[in-house]
């Protein structure tokens, strides 16, 4: 039962990262390796991601 939610949370943290990853003001192409990235690496991808990923369009600093 705890690898079910646990799996849960990951899912809708990488679909939250993807939704924001196209979101983004960046290249199509930059895009598209975020979104690799996240996929192919759920849990890895989301942390880094997090940290240096494109940001929105209401947070450019």
């Amino acid at each position: 039962m705890e690898y079910g939610i646990l799996g849960l949370l990951v899912f809708i943290a990488d679909i939250y990262a993807i939704f924001n990853i196209f979101s983004s003001r960046v290249s199509v192409g930059a895009k598209l390796l975020w979104t690799l990235l996240v996929l192919i690496l759920p849990v890895v991808g989301f942390i880094i991601w997090f940290i240096a990923g494109p940001r929105g369009s209401a947070a450019k600093v």
